[in-house]
């Protein structure tokens, strides 16, 4: 720049600073690059105050989607139901005694509780033999109706589920789960229509599955194969027992508004203390995922709160510097101010040179955020659900506005009382 624009500038011959004067830049770059410790010290403060606030936003979410991922495949408005031992004696009975849920009492749930939509139930027998040819593993059969699909969704890789007719007419075929199939069929991509050999009795196969739910009732759907419930139990003489009882109940309904009706017909028949909270579990899905809800937007708030602490402190860097700065610059203003320089350009001019390393710092926070974000993400994902380890674009903006809107108040100050300093004090300030 030579001595005349020099001159211009300095009297504030140029009425306001224009964005984009690469001058202008330039003498917001000198002016911060006085002192570089302290510039780096304070943009590190903004730098780390964004950065975490966004770290934390992310996470949260994705820190939830892995939590639910538990549950994926799961219908909200769903319970599972398991008996126990009974924990109180009544009518003559004494307590620890053990029953068993069956068709009967899957017929009663139906008939008094119409705010059900499904209720269904499976039966299941472990350390079974499935074989192909010279391939055998062991593992677990499941004996389930075709309503099992209203309660848990299952991934069907290759071919079809079982339905209504495989039930009448007690057909012997199954699904097989995917690392049953993986390990005695090894060269296989599709055993859709191949034979398996369950216990040494034969069964076509329908279809591939596995599951998205990491819930484990009895065993994962990859590891098991699944029967008709009727054929189930002719192969294994189980009659009408069950091992799980699930129910869906309908739009705009609640379990937990239902969830005692349920007990008092289960525990009237088999003849169960009407307070014994033991003799029967039941396990209401919507309740667990209204406390996940709950947990994570506790951990949301906890989350913003930290990061906007964070921010505070890198806030009251900003203040810091900008008090410095003006100390430093005392000199200078009063000789702006002696040769013309308007208020407003002081201000500016102060406080541009906060917003550009608010600008700066808090661009480079976001940015190593959502690396350390992707990163997150791309670790925790796998083939059937990725968590979104991600912060939105309106949650960046919004970090970024706050930040700056917040950055330039706490330079105000520091540029109003730029502003004040008389000229004759200025010139004589040491």
């Amino acid at each position: 720049m030579n001595n005349d624009n020099r001159l211009r500038r300095i009297s504030g011959a140029f009425p306001r600073m224009a964005i984009f004067d690469i001058e202008n830049w330039r003498e917001i770059g000198t002016t911060l690059a006085r002192n570089k410790t302290r510039t780096f010290l304070t943009g590190f403060g903004i730098f780390w105050g964004v950065f975490m606030l966004a770290l934390l936003l992310g996470g949260a979410q994705g820190g939830k989607d892995m939590l639910l991922r538990n549950f994926d495949g799961f219908t909200t408005n769903s319970a599972i139901m398991f008996s126990g031992k009974t924990s109180m004696p009544y009518k003559g009975y004494a307590k620890d005694r053990s029953y068993e849920l069956d068709l009967t009492d899957l017929k009663r749930l139906r008939e008094a509780l119409p705010e059900l939509r499904t209720v269904t139930g499976t039966q299941y027998r472990g350390n079974c033999s499935f074989t192909n040819g010279r391939y055998s593993v062991a593992g677990q059969t499941m004996g389930c109706q075709p309503e099992f699909v209203d309660i848990m969704e299952p991934v069907m890789y290759s071919g079809r589920f079982i339905n209504e007719t495989d039930m009448a007419t007690s057909r012997k075929v199954c699904v097989i789960g995917k690392r049953i199939a993986e390990q005695i069929f090894p060269t296989e991509k599709d055993p859709v229509g191949k034979m398996v050999q369950i216990n040494g009795v034969s069964y076509r196969i329908i279809g591939m599955a596995g599951q998205v739910s990491e819930i484990n009732m009895g065993g994962k759907i990859d590891e098991q194969v699944i029967l008709p419930f009727s054929t189930f139990r002719r192969a294994f003489g189980t009659g009408d027992q069950l091992d799980v009882v699930m129910m869906v109940a309908k739009d705009k309904q609640r379990i937990s508004d239902i969830k005692q009706r349920m007990r008092r017909v289960i525990y009237s028949r088999h003849y169960i203390h009407p307070e014994d909270e033991r003799a029967l579990w039941i396990m209401d899905i919507s309740e667990e995922f209204e406390k996940i809800d709950k947990l994570f937007l506790g951990v949301s708030l906890l989350a913003g709160f930290i990061g906007f602490s964070t921010l505070i402190a890198g806030i009251i860097g900003i203040g810091n510097i900008m008090w410095v700065i003006v100390r430093e610059r005392t000199q200078e203003i009063g000789i702006r101010r002696a040769l013309g320089a308007k208020p407003r350009d002081i201000i500016v001019q102060i406080l541009s040179e906060g917003m550009a390393l608010t600008a700066v710092a808090g661009t480079a926070g976001i940015s190593a955020a959502v690396i350390a974000l992707g990163i997150m993400q791309r670790v925790t994902a796998n083939e059937i659900s990725t968590p979104q380890f991600q912060i939105l674009p309106s949650q960046a903006v919004w970090i970024m506005a706050v930040f700056l809107s917040l950055g330039s108040l706490a330079g105000l100050i520091p540029a109003i009382k730029a502003m004040r300093i008389k000229p004759i004090e200025a010139l004589n300030a040491k």
